[in-house]
């Protein structure tokens, strides 16, 4: 699959991803290869990526929105915390 973070501001992240686990607004959930498409509310929380070669990344997002369609993910947030 294919994410792309997206803020106001900038380009978080681009790539090649096996997962991503998401703070919905009625909990996580968790994005993987093949998902139904989905457009979906974010809350505040942690994004935890998992890359293609098995890394995994973590950050702290504010409320935004996902969308998967077709293996390109999209999470479009007003901003990342550090």
């Amino acid at each position: 699959m294919n994410l792309v973070v997206l803020t106001p501001e900038k380009e978080v992240y681009t790539g090649s991803i096996k997962s991503v686990k998401v703070p919905g607004t009625n909990g996580q959930f968790e994005v993987l290869n093949g998902h139904a498409a989905i457009v979906a509310a974010l809350g505040e929380g942690e994004v935890r990526i998992i890359e293609d070669n098995g890394s995994k990344k973590t950050f702290n997002i504010e409320k935004g929105f996902i969308e998967v369609l077709k293996n390109e993910v999209a999470l479009l947030v007003q901003g990342v915390v550090d």
